[in-house]
């Protein structure tokens, strides 16, 4: 069976591949037709391509072990490359929208139909490709817990949407002559990608500032240890989580009877991390053990 490290690995390394590409088909299609709005699928490919290089990065020192300047592991290396992703993703934003505009309320430059066929060509063949790496990419993500990878996933799957929407703007362009239609079309792909910039920014941020787990995760971790808790003189709290990239970790206060052995509680608490980890994979757990007052429930 792969390596999860192994197949993040590999996921990236196509997202790099199919972009180096697009940007080529692109950018020649741009050219040869004087479209924007393929100008500009061409400038979102270009940002595919480094932020599919930054994935791939940020993956490969994810996986780094724990060293003595990052005792807690790389795993934020993965946000933090989501965080630059989503930022140069509003930068290309604004560049489209700014010339787009530009050539709505200026002079509309006529694409020849020979032109409008290329164009309609390459974003069609644009968009088949970008979903199929789009799906391989959300499925590794998904198995490997991956903000990079989901990230890298997310923006290639808006770019579906816009490869086929410039494409079919093209077509119609061939059909009717409406040449505003292109910048439109630029301007309909920058409001797809500014959205998808800050789901992006938001997701990768959060675990920079230590937020913790998601409330079904954390009501999960309680469960879990009130049912090893139940029933005996034990209690716990102090029950604190966070997210690292693709880990998870925890902490918590275990109190146990003062007359239980430190054989005992170590067994405790092996079984309470194995049951955990069973539940939330990546998931690195620390355990205080102290005697407790047995007065009160666990909270």
């Amino acid at each position: 069976m792969e390596r999860l490290p192994n197949k993040k690995s590999r996921a990236a390394r196509l997202s790099v591949w199919s972009n180096s590409l697009l940007i080529v088909i692109n950018v020649i299609a741009g050219i040869l037709s004087g479209s924007v709005s393929i100008l500009s699928e061409a400038i979102h490919t270009l940002l595919d391509l480094m932020a599919a290089a930054m994935a791939y990065f940020s993956v490969k020192i994810s996986e780094t072990p724990a060293d003595e300047r990052h005792p807690y592991g790389h795993g934020k290396f993965e946000n933090i490359s989501g965080v630059v992703e989503a930022l140069l993703i509003f930068v290309a934003s604004g560049w489209i929208i700014y010339h787009a505009v530009s050539r709505l309320i200026g002079d509309h430059e006529e694409i020849g139909h020979q032109g409008l066929g290329l164009g309609f060509i390459v974003m069609m063949v644009s968009a088949v490709i970008n979903l199929f790496v789009s799906r391989r990419l959300y499925k590794v993500s998904k198995e490997t817990d991956s903000v990079a990878l989901k990230a890298d996933a997310l923006h290639l799957s808006t770019h579906v949407y816009t490869s086929a929407g410039v494409g079919i703007s093209l077509l119609v362009i061939y059909f009717t002559d409406w040449h505003f239609l292109d910048p439109v079309a630029a301007i309909v792909v920058a409001s797809y990608i500014l959205k998808e910039a800050y789901e992006i920014l938001v997701e990768a941020y959060r675990p920079l500032t230590d937020n913790a787990l998601p409330d079904s995760e954390v009501r999960l971790i309680r469960q879990i240890i009130q049912n090893r808790v139940s029933g005996q003189p034990m209690d716990f709290d102090m029950v604190r989580t966070r997210k690292t990239g693709s880990g998870r970790e925890l902490d918590f206060h275990l109190k146990v009877p003062g007359d239980m052995t430190v054989s005992d509680s170590h067994t405790l608490c092996d079984h309470i991390e194995e049951e955990l980890r069973e539940k939330l994979p990546n998931l690195k757990v620390t355990i205080h053990v102290e005697p407790g007052d047995h007065h009160e429930g666990a909270r």
